[in-house]
């Protein structure tokens, strides 16, 4: 059975989904402590020197090769510059301007480059149903961000502003969803994915190094537990248990459709954000939610057509 024809109530698709839409909903908050008096770039670093090692570990214990062919090395580098590198260093520098909540509802739009890159570079086709239903969560992710916009006082001010966090969110999703899509071609196909991933993940965390040394000068060592604790949590638990998972499901289901998970995702952050960052409710953000999420749905029921071959 070939990618994107996996039945979407099959054990391969439910348990991961529920994995790391559960871990990643609660990855947003903990993002937070990372980036509190710690320059983000470093704490991207210090999450991807970590996992790692451990990733490179995970495939050596499952017997995957490691020893990667040229075209394959480069393919993994494309994806840690996109996914392990401009990725996350768009969001760790988005959270420092918008509730956690949001910039994890605004990757629940993720679906709509996803499918955009997929038609451009994998030939899949999407029927108008994902079309519609991504306009209309499109329209419920914007009535949450002219909440988060009006909620605050310095919405106007460049350089540290929502409007600067919606830019970086915005980067963030483009970097994740190239990454999505250019792993999922032939030569990625060929590699294990947990091999491709620690490769990648090598890549990007070399990039990340040069780029905290450039931008935020010599690392920091942070004294506080919970810090450190929170590293290990989004190295550990937040990278290297739900990545390969993550991307197995791109290769099992199609990279559009993979996207469903971030109905969970969001779920879960929101109600963190609601819980311990004191996020209000009001009737613009339960109707933005609401819309949000019935557009997900509605879109992601439209199945993603393979190229006829």
């Amino acid at each position: 059975m070939s990618a994107a024809q996996t039945p979407m109530l099959s054990w391969r698709v439910i348990l991961p989904f529920i994995l790391t839409g559960t871990i990643w909903g609660s990855t947003w908050f903990v993002i937070t402590g990372q980036i509190d008096g710690v320059p983000a770039a470093w704490s991207v670093f210090y999450r991807f020197a970590l996992a790692t090692p451990a990733l490179f570990l995970v495939a050596y214990l499952m017997k995957r090769r490691l020893i990667l062919t040229r075209p394959e090395h480069k393919l993994a580098a494309l994806v840690g510059i996109f996914q392990f590198s401009g990725n996350f260093l768009f969001v760790y520098h988005a959270e420092l301007y918008v509730t956690s909540g949001i910039v994890a509802m605004m990757f629940g739009l993720l679906m709509v480059p996803n499918a955009v890159f997929a038609r451009i570079f994998l030939g899949e086709k999407v029927q108008g149903g994902f079309l519609f239903g991504s306009a209309i969560a499109i329209v419920g992710v914007s009535f949450l961000l002219v909440h988060e916009w009006r909620a605050n006082p310095d919405a106007g001010v460049v350089g540290g502003n929502v409007a600067l966090g919606i830019g970086l969110a915005m980067l963030g999703i483009l970097a994740a969803s190239v990454a999505n899509v250019i792993q999922a071609n032939p030569t990625g196909r060929a590699v294990p994915m947990v091999s491709l991933l620690a490769w990648a993940m090598l890549y990007g965390t070399v990039f990340d190094l040069g780029f905290a040394f450039i931008t935020a000068g010599p690392p920091p060592v942070p004294t506080s537990t919970n810090y450190w604790a929170g590293i290990v949590y989004l190295a550990l638990i937040g990278s290297v248990v739900t990545f390969p998972l993550h991307y197995n499901l791109v290769r099992e289901i199609g990279a559009g459709r993979t996207a469903y998970n971030s109905i969970l995702t969001i779920s879960v952050a929101m109600a963190i954000s609601t819980l311990f960052e004191d996020y209000r409710w009001t009737g613009l953000t339960i109707g933005g939610m609401v819309l949000a999420v019935i557009g997900m749905v509605f879109a992601l029921k439209a199945k993603q057509k393979k190229p006829v071959q």
